[in-house]
């Protein structure tokens, strides 16, 4: 180790002992009665210390005034250095900032609200990007020039010859606009996954609603279909008293307000007790004079053959 490192690892004695120095730098620094006792100080290098004042101001609990001295080789004089407020082991700080565009959650937007789009989404894909040629058989297309001047032709001035751009029916952008491709970007492929995942998770096969359901939403008359890839696994909801009125529902998806369920099924009853412990039995307190073998008063008939 050298001497450099074993020197700056011990703190300067001039700059340990400007305490003094220190608590004044911090003091103006800092609002009236919020620098609290001295807490310590830590040698930055070579006559360079740092001492710690603890913080009493409300809202920063924990936090420590950081004040810097140095001095300069074989001077007397101990300067400041500079004056901050820093956290210490124990201090209260704000959570780690997060971008706003991870921060963003469903319903967050109002009206006027603006939602940029990164250049860069991966939910996103270039749509139409071409330039807007005359088609291969229009009169004015390239194509059709090549011809003409190939077989030393006469091109008339009646219609559609003297057009001097192709025809918007018969552009390639005009194509694209009916396909729905005229877009700048169109939904990619993780998009579509993306979406896909969203709605089955919040409108899907596995929600309590659908399994209690009498039957999924593609036998339901309030089913509207969408158009594209994803209307072969979801549609909109058409019910107004259904928990998913206007949402994208999953056909495999179901709720109560079906629109085939007419006839609520019957509750299950209980099948009648063994034992009824509601009914009190009479039972009585001696036997009935008819309800033995043999009859409690003397027989006439048998007395006179002399039974004893």
């Amino acid at each position: 180790m050298s001497a450099a490192t074993t020197r700056s690892r011990t703190p300067d004695r001039l700059c340990a002992e400007a305490v003094d120095l220190a608590r004044s730098a911090a003091e103006e620094a800092a609002a009236p009665g919020v620098v609290g006792e001295h807490a310590g100080l830590v040698s930055e290098g070579d006559r360079v210390v740092t001492h710690f004042f603890e913080c009493k101001e409300f809202g920063y609990r924990g936090w420590r005034w950081a004040v810097t001295v140095a001095r300069a080789s074989r001077a007397k004089i101990v300067t400041l250095d500079e004056v901050v407020l820093l956290p210490g082991p124990d201090a209260l700080l704000a959570p780690e900032w997060v971008p706003w565009s991870e921060r963003l959650r469903p319903g967050d937007m109002g009206p006027g609200d603006l939602l940029p789009t990164d250049a860069e989404d991966l939910r996103l894909e270039p749509g139409y990007s071409g330039e807007d040629e005359p088609g291969p058989n229009s009169p004015v297309s390239d194509e059709m020039a090549e011809l003409v001047e190939a077989e030393d032709a006469e091109v008339t001035a009646a219609t559609p010859a003297n057009l001097p751009v192709a025809p918007s029916r018969g552009s390639i952008a005009a194509v694209a606009e009916e396909l729905g491709m005229r877009r700048a970007r169109v939904l990619s492929r993780y998009g579509l996954h993306v979406a896909a995942d969203r709605w089955e998770e919040a409108y899907g096969a596995k929600t309590p609603m659908a399994q209690a359901a009498p039957a999924s939403c593609v036998t339901c008359g309030f089913l509207a279909p969408i158009g594209g890839s994803l209307g072969q696994a979801f549609g909109v909801c058409a019910n107004e008293f259904a928990p998913a009125d206007g949402r994208v529902v999953s056909l495999t998806y179901g709720c109560g307000g079906h629109s085939e369920a007419a006839v609520m099924p019957a509750p299950p009853r209980p099948a009648p007790p063994v034992i009824d412990e509601t009914r009190v039995d009479p039972f009585p307190l001696r036997p009935a004079a008819d309800s033995g073998s043999v009859s409690v008063g003397a027989d006439e008939d048998s007395a006179e053959l002399g039974h004893s």
